[in-house]
């Protein structure tokens, strides 16, 4: 490896009252222009120039796409590698020479790495940002105790050791890091906020139809309990209400939910629109009454957040959703969670929904405040501009390394 040239970094300190921070993101995540809409508003508040090291190219294994990098923002300053282990979200590796091009360029005050803290790709920036003495955030959603090698272990506890500030993407995933033993700043905020140009309320049209018509936006697989959402509406048939369901998705489990219908005598009832890209999801949602995420925990997998909850909410559609993962605390409301896989009690809110517009209207204001207040991209932005002060307070105080 080349020898870096830190000599301007080490000039280059800046001034945590006064000065722009200069902040260098890393993370697969912003291959998606979309995605980058964060980065974006953080640069707009002139408090901080972004820097953004990306994978050239991303393989979504889960999604059968290849990704190229997007670049709708041209102040975010994009350094593109071409990474090895592609699509591998846990063990990818970008190559030694882009970083320390990237950190030699760019001279970040900040390295932010938006990965799970046991990742090869979180312990490879671990071990630059000791090396040019920069504070080390991470970015993680992991709300699940796994099995990890040794391998993977010592990988954790170097980047929890290493690092100034993590912000966890739910409650769970405090709670977890704290019992792996990490005991330095953490904040619980979601990786990403909602782009209310995007998803606004002047979109939806006045209701001119008698039926609610509820909405789903995801993968259509068993963990997202679309079957319970199927048996609430039969519930709600069998009492005399009329309902419609848009199924606004793809999934492996598309022709087992399609049989589900039927089973249920509900087949008439939904809409299945198919994959919705993301730039349609705004219109799509815009048809809904509401939006339901009833989502089930399997042994591998729990709701980490659910970003479709907030943008319906930022344009004013009131959400409801099970009591898996962080489902509950993004809603905010106990009147719109019900357990997970209980038909039933879904069909008694949305009931509640059908014969209560006073109650209805309530929800729809009270999810647009809520998002407005917590979920945008410019208040994610405003949080994070003060949790990097914080983290380079800190890092004065204790004199550089853990």
């Amino acid at each position: 490896m080349n020898s870096i040239d830190i000599s301007k970094n080490a000039s280059q300190t800046s001034s945590v009252t006064n000065s722009c921070l200069r902040v260098l993101f890393v993370s697969h995540t912003y291959v998606v222009g979309v995605n980058q809409g964060k980065l974006n508003a953080i640069a707009a508040t002139g408090q901080a120039t972004v820097g953004l090291l990306v994978p050239a190219k991303w393989q979504a294994l889960a999604w059968g796409k290849r990704f190229e990098i997007e670049k709708p923002y041209p102040n975010i300053q994009i350094y593109p590698a071409k990474v090895w282990f592609e699509g591998k979200v846990g063990a990818y590796i970008y190559p030694p020479w882009v970083i320390q091009q990237a950190i030699a360029d760019f001279c970040p005050d900040i390295i932010q790495v938006e990965q799970e803290v046991f990742s090869v790709s979180a312990f490879e920036l671990a071990l630059w940002a000791r090396f040019t003495g920069k504070p080390l955030v991470l970015f993680c959603w992991e709300n699940r105790e796994r099995k990890l090698s040794n391998f993977r272990n010592r990988l954790r506890q170097f980047v929890l050791n290493t690092a100034q500030l993590i912000v966890a993407g739910n409650l769970e995933g405090e709670e977890l890091l704290r019992r792996w033993g990490y005991t330095g700043l953490i904040e619980v905020m979601p990786q990403m906020g909602v782009d209310t140009a995007l998803f606004n309320p002047g979109l939806r049209q006045p209701k001119n139809h008698q039926q609610l018509i509820i909405g789903f936006v995801g993968r259509l697989a068993h963990h997202k309990g679309i079957d319970v959402l199927i048996a609430a509406v039969s519930q709600l048939r069998d009492r005399g209400h009329e309902c419609q369901v848009v199924l606004c998705g793809s999934g492996p489990d598309e022709e087992l939910l399609r049989q589900e219908a039927q089973k249920h005598n509900v087949a008439d009832l939904i809409v299945w629109r198919g994959g919705v890209r993301h730039d349609e999801v705004p219109q799509e949602m815009s048809k809904f009454d509401v939006l339901v995420l009833p989502s089930r925990s399997v042994p591998d997998w729990k709701e980490q957040f659910g970003h479709v909850l907030i943008e319906a909410m930022a344009m004013g559609i009131p959400a409801i959703g099970s009591n898996c993962g962080e489902i509950p605390n993004v809603i905010g409301r106990p009147d719109l969670v019900f357990s997970e896989g209980d038909a039933r009690q879904l069909a008694a809110i949305l009931e509640r929904m059908i014969c209560d517009l006073a109650w209805r209207q309530e929800l729809e204001q009270d999810s647009l405040d809520r998002a407005r207040q917590h979920y945008t991209h410019e208040r994610i932005a405003e949080r994070s501009l003060d949790l990097w002060r914080k983290a380079i307070e800190q890092k004065k105080i204790s004199g550089g390394r853990q």
